[in-house]
Formats: C-alpha cells, structure tokens, sequence
C-alpha cells in the first residue's frame, strides 16, 4: 500500500502492478473518502476491503475522522462497527 499525499490518493498493488486505489480529499480535521477503484483484473480477490481496512487504520492513526462518501466505504463500514467511530457525524 502506498499513500500519495500529493494525489490524495491510497494505492494498492501486487508484485509492483497496479491493483486499485481509493481517492480522497483532505480536510483539517477528517478525510472525505470519494472513490473506491479496484482495475477488474483484480476484482473478486478480497483487495478492495484490503485496501479500505488499510486506509481506515491510517486514518485513525493520524486522529483524522472520515466522511465516507464512496458507496463501498460506507457498506464497508457497516459491516465492519470497529469503525463506526471514525465516522464524522456532523
């Protein structure tokens, strides 16, 4: 997983081969999470979870809240309440 900053952008690859990314934009206080891309070579392999598990747990690291905005964030939330307290609410 490489973080891009400069990009506002997560990316994921396997063997140094492009697998997916997730874009976002950067507030001061929380990351809105926009888009989830995972190239359909790759699709049906777990990495798209992988990948937002990841960006998620970067987040928290950082003491950032998340707006997820991306329609597979926010399902990826649901399902997984261990994050449910990243979610800015207001």
């Amino acid at each position: 997983m490489e973080h891009s900053p400069a990009r506002e952008r997560y990316l994921a690859s396997v063997g140094g081969e492009p697998v997916g990314y997730v874009d976002y934009v950067a507030e001061p206080e929380r990351m809105v999470l926009t888009h989830t891309v995972v190239h359909d070579r790759y699709a049906g392999r777990g990495y798209a979870g992988q990948l937002v598990r990841y960006v998620l747990d970067d987040i928290r690291a950082s003491g950032k809240k998340v707006v997820p905005v991306c329609s597979y964030v926010v399902t990826y939330i649901e399902r997984h309440p261990e994050y449910q307290d990243l979610v800015d609410a207001s």
